[in-house]
């Protein structure tokens, strides 16, 4: 099923599937699968394929990213935790992008960025804290432009400009920095839905459904 050593039509879509998604860094080949990794991402994957027209496939090695993509694993042996069958580029080329979000942005790597860019900061005065909780919102909300793929779950826009960094449990609120810039301690929302956030008029379950009440003269949903 997967071609070994793979063409070099396959090789360098290969590369080129990898490097347009964030993963410059080709490691080696093996069994008919490249290996690759990003220097701002964590993990490795793996593509491969069962020839020029197909199927594609993909490996990966960050649980975490394999528990959020929620993709059917497919039965195969080869590298990694997980493995992925896509018919045709197109497919894998609509995974690609998600994956480098999650595997860039989910804890611990904002945590350690902030810890590596706050190292020699001073902290001892309220406008030097100030400096170092600015740094920290900052790569909070450079990691859910990532996780979120830079879109507003509720509305689906996508200009910068009008997306908020939305902490479910307040910065000021946090017991640690982890806590703080935990992607899953946040939303990418527009302006106005944050606005409603921000003051309780709209709420999110567990599972992500949202209660409008109080909100526009919503009812719950």
């Amino acid at each position: 099923m997967i071609e070994s050593p793979q063409s070099f039509i396959v090789s360098t879509e290969c590369q080129k599937a990898a490097e347009r998604h964030g993963f410059r860094r080709r490691l080696r080949e093996g069994n008919g699968w490249a290996a690759f990794q990003s220097t701002t991402a964590q993990g490795t994957i793996w593509l491969a394929s069962g020839g020029v027209s197909g199927p594609w496939f993909l490996a990966l090695d960050h649980g975490g990213v394999i528990e959020e993509i929620r993709l059917n694993l497919v039965p195969l042996d080869g590298p990694g935790l997980a493995r992925f069958r896509f018919e045709d580029l197109r497919e894998l080329y609509e995974v690609l992008p998600q994956v480098y979000g999650l595997a860039a942005s989910l804890p611990d790597r904002p945590l350690r960025t902030f810890q590596a860019k706050v190292r020699d900061l001073p902290s001892s005065t309220e406008a030097e804290r100030l400096i170092v909780q600015r740094i920290g919102q900052n790569i909070f909300r450079e990691s859910l432009m990532d996780y979120w793929q830079g879109r507003c779950p509720l509305t689906g826009i996508t200009d910068p400009a009008l997306l908020r960094a939305s902490h479910i449990v307040p910065w000021s609120e946090c017991e640690s920095d982890a806590d703080r810039l935990d992607v899953h301690n946040g939303l990418l929302l527009s302006a106005l839905w944050d606005a409603a956030f921000d003051r309780g008029l709209v709420t999110f379950a567990d599972d992500g459904e949202l209660n409008r009440a109080g909100f526009a003269g919503g009812s719950n949903s």
